[in-house]
């Protein structure tokens, strides 16, 4: 459900339970597009979370610790100067309009009484917060409009503040089912019930009314009979139409009650959602702690995907650039495959020098004495003498020859440099934390993007840097099990791997991985104890299951004793060497 006006409603009515009367006492602004402030009311510190985020533009109060800036912002800083000390009077919504006023009361340096307002428009990316004085003027704003920027109002200092244009529509809470019926009936051979009741009646989202329908009819019905259609077969009976005006007025009928309390739900698209239900509420501020609730686990969520694939991007097009260097010298290897060709070419020609005698020859038919004497074609530059042309395959001999030793050095480089890459890869991908991610970005940035510097400035936010300083001096955390007196050890990404492997691992400790397959290193911590070989197939399983063939159904495992395993100098991280091992074949499955 959208933070549409009938949400907006709840929250300013729980506010009015908690708030009023209280003082503001702080006031932070985490990012560009929020404000906390903090207000100290009947003994107890509330923290106010206005956000007017595009896609996740809500108030409410807030239990969640977010980061403030060292140095605030102009705006937090004009905030603190105006409504630290004021009195919250009141907070009111105007209809069902998405758009919160609250009256506040103070005293300024004369010691005068003197009221201001703050007025949150919650209206997706033309949100806004803004501070008026008592004659309605705007004092500042968090963002600026003007007649230049196509606004049909002037958000701007010493500005008069108008409330918002909209189209008129009409408010359902006032209306009666035949002057609701009468508004929409003309509109419902050739539109969506959703559409029509959003474009005529303030305050309702889709979300909301996907809800009432759902509420009445059950899932398989509805996905059978709507699923390409809309909603139109079920308002083809008025009395159904009806039902879905009723259940619509009882929400709204009871937003200023304890009747109406939040529920998280599924929406349309199959994602998490809530919804505004009738039914006793578990706590005064029940649906301000939900909203709060919701609303940070989506941000933490979106951050999470947003980092997640900016990584993933760095990593493709290093890849790639990979592969297109991997395929030049593939190229360049299979040119030099030509090079004995040029020698036996250099050395046909000088020992029958004799018999040339056009130098305008274009080509030659020659004996290849290494080949019981098989004639074969050279092609010669006419241009040039004979010998001169020997001269050029011999030259051309040398070079590819040189090349070929180069050339190779650099495969076999660019090769581990995929495999590392792919590696990262699969870590990224099977990656469940920000923390895991701030693991994995600080690994390439010391491996994979050292000699590409540009892409050092891509980083995702301030506090993705700070994160990023923090895990060098944090203990990695790998995973871990106990099973049958047997403590496991898993790495999460190539650094947790060498630290577990080169590190935290003893002698006599058993190491597992995947044959030939990316995935993460396993550790059993001995105690010098002897290990039962089912024990080694269950780990052998386990350690496939934390692999790039998690889902194959016989995959070879790799094992031996820790003192076995070496890793080389200058190596990448998680890239080991290993002697005296033994291979099990497994199933992969977690235990």
């Amino acid at each position: 459900m959208a933070f549409d006006g009938i949400v907006a409603k709840s929250i300013v009515y729980e506010l009015n339970t908690c708030i009023i009367g209280g003082k503001i006492n702080k006031i932070f602004e985490p990012n560009s597009n929020e404000i906390i402030v903090g207000i100290y009311s009947n003994g107890k510190n509330y923290a106010l979370d206005i956000c007017i985020d595009s896609s996740n533009c809500r108030l409410n109060l807030t239990t969640h610790s977010k980061p403030n800036p060292i140095n605030a912002p102009s705006f937090c800083m004009l905030l603190r100067k105006h409504l630290i000390g004021f009195k919250i009077v009141s907070v009111n919504t105007v209809d069902l309009e998405r758009i919160v006023t609250i009256k506040l009361e103070g005293y300024n340096e004369l010691n005068d009484l003197i009221s201001k307002t703050l007025i949150i428009e919650l209206m997706g990316k033309h949100s806004n917060i803004i501070l008026l004085n008592e004659s309605n003027r705007i004092i500042d704003s968090l963002r600026h409009f003007d007649s230049s920027s196509k606004s049909n109002r002037n958000i701007m200092p010493s500005f008069e503040y108008n409330y918002p244009t909209s189209e008129k529509k009409s408010l359902l809470k006032t209306n009666t089912f035949d002057e609701f019926y009468k508004i929409i009936s003309d509109k419902l051979e050739s539109n969506k019930i959703e559409d029509i009741l959003c474009n005529s009646f303030t305050g309702i989202s889709k979300e909301f009314i996907y809800y009432m329908l759902n509420k009445e009819v059950g899932n398989n019905e509805r996905q059978n009979k709507w699923a390409d259609r809309g909603v139109r077969p079920y308002i083809d009976n008025i009395n159904k139409l009806q039902i879905l005006y009723n259940n619509i007025k009882a929400i709204l009928n009871n937003i200023n009650t304890n009747k109406v309390s939040p529920e998280e739900t599924l929406n349309e698209k199959n994602k998490s959602d809530f919804v505004l239900k009738l039914s006793p509420k578990e706590s005064n501020l029940s649906i301000n702690y939900f909203i709060d609730d919701f609303y940070y686990n989506k941000e933490l969520n979106d951050t999470f995907i947003n980092y997640k694939n900016t990584i993933s991007k760095l990593l493709l097009s290093n890849l790639n650039k990979n592969k297109k260097k991997l395929n030049n010298i593939t190229f360049k290897i299979n040119e030099c495959s030509r090079m004995d060709l040029y020698k036996l070419y250099g050395e046909l020609i000088t020992a029958n020098l004799y018999r040339i005698k056009d130098e305008n020859q274009s080509e030659i038919e020659l004996e290849n004495y290494y080949d019981n004497n098989k004639p074969i074609i050279i092609p010669l530059d006419n241009s040039k003498t004979p010998s001169y042309n020997a001269k050029m395959y011999f030259k051309k001999y040398n070079k590819l020859k040189t090349a070929l030793s180069i050339v190779e050095k650099q495969k076999e480089k660019i090769i581990q440099e995929l495999n590392y890459i792919e590696s990262i890869i699969y870590t990224l991908e099977s990656s469940e934390t920000i923390s895991d991610l701030d693991e994995i970005y600080e690994e390439i940035s010391e491996t994979v993007l050292t000699k590409d510097r540009s892409y050092k400035a891509k980083q995702i936010s301030t506090k993705r840097k700070q994160l990023k300083k923090k895990v060098k001096d944090k203990t990695w955390i790998p995973i871990e099990y106990n099973i049958e007196g047997f403590k496991i050890l898993i790495g999460k990404n190539n650094k947790q791997n060498d630290y577990l492997t080169c590190k935290s691992a003893k002698s006599n400790d058993l190491w597992f991985h995947t044959k030939d397959i990316h995935g993460s290193h396993l550790i059993i911590k001995t105690e010098g104890k002897d290990v039962p070989y089912e024990f080694l197939e269950k780990c052998a399983s386990l350690a496939s299951y934390y692999s790039t063939a998690s889902n194959s159904s016989n995959v070879p495992v790799d094992y031996c004793f820790i003192k076995y395993v070496k890793k080389p100098k200058n190596s990448k991280p998680g890239m080991v060497i290993y002697t005296n091992n033994k291979t099990i074949n497994v199933k992969p499955e977690n235990i």
